[in-house]
């Protein structure tokens, strides 16, 4: 039976949609504002505003996000100690940046000291690539992990033609799928991240930052999107 713990995520893991698709909008419009800044100013305000407005919705849509990483480490942090670990470095990581970014949206919109904004951008970002390198690691692993499964799987199958071993196969490669959108995700946002911790020509331009943010919503539609 899901506890209080278990119905609230549930609850909040509903608003995943909304927020790729607004995510969406906020990258669209950063690339469209960088695009036509030099020649149509006025336009080019109009979707730094999109944008801006767009980025504080999701947010909005984040609060209380942070039980996510808390209700997965109290439920089934992973199958061996090495993934473990890195689960709950991954999650350690995810919910100081859930936490924290509650503070940066209230600073941002006024509720609290706007002077605290660049402070909790720092803190926020910082849990996010901690959080962000643990899950690549513990997604390369067990890819790996699965490719030796799918190879043993794919020897028995050749030699007594089990349909269960094919079916084994299957949803093998159908996860590994779900985990390079997963990587290819997580890469994406540690680039934004790392714009926010340590500001540079490459991680900070709007062309670099509007191809990830793009990479990582349409990577997190594909896999929420329902089968």
């Amino acid at each position: 039976m899901n506890d209080t713990v278990d119905k609230l995520v549930i609850f909040l893991a509903k608003r995943d949609g909304i927020d790729k698709l607004v995510k969406t909008f906020q990258y669209v419009s950063k690339l469209v504002h960088w695009h036509v800044e030099a020649t149509h100013p006025d336009a080019a305000m109009r979707f730094k505003q999109w944008e801006v407005a767009s980025g504080l919705g999701r947010k909005a849509f984040r609060t209380g996000r942070f039980l996510t990483g808390f209700n997965a480490l109290r439920r089934g942090p992973g199958a061996t100690p090495a993934l473990k670990v890195l689960a709950v470095l991954a999650n350690a990581g995810e919910m100081v940046y859930f936490f924290f970014d509650h503070f940066l949206w209230l600073s941002r919109i006024g509720t609290l000291d706007a002077k605290l904004a660049r402070r909790m951008s720092f803190i926020s970002a910082l849990g996010e690539s901690f959080g962000y390198i643990f899950f690549i690691i513990a997604d390369f692993i067990i890819m790996k992990e699965g490719l030796e499964t799918e190879r043993r799987l794919i020897i028995s199958s050749k030699e007594d033609g089990s349909e269960d071993a094919k079916e084994s196969t299957r949803k093998i490669r159908a996860e590994r799928v779900m985990r390079l959108m997963a990587v290819a995700a997580n890469v994406a946002d540690l680039i934004i991240a790392l714009a926010d911790i340590e500001p540079n020509p490459f991680c900070n331009h709007a062309v670099t930052l509007g191809i990830s943010g793009l990479v990582s919503a349409w990577a997190g539609w594909y896999r929420n999107w329902p089968s």
